[in-house]
């Protein structure tokens, strides 16, 4: 998965899950974003492990 786009949501993604609660919300937001921009413009395959990262950010506003 070269799609530089793809890597970069993953990243966010990762960094709002290891936030600090203070900073999670900030995070979750430009997770969000990064996701929406990386989906547009991914392989199906892709899709399906951005829907994932969704899922895991989605659970992280619920704490």
């Amino acid at each position: 998965m070269a799609n530089r786009l793809f890597r970069e949501a993953k990243r966010f993604v990762e960094i709002a899950g290891e936030a600090e609660p203070v900073d999670q919300r900030k995070a979750v937001y430009r997770a969000k974003n990064s996701l929406s921009s990386a989906y547009a413009n991914s392989t199906t395959a892709e899709k399906e492990q951005l829907r994932i990262y969704q899922n895991e950010l989605d659970s992280l506003k619920k704490r």
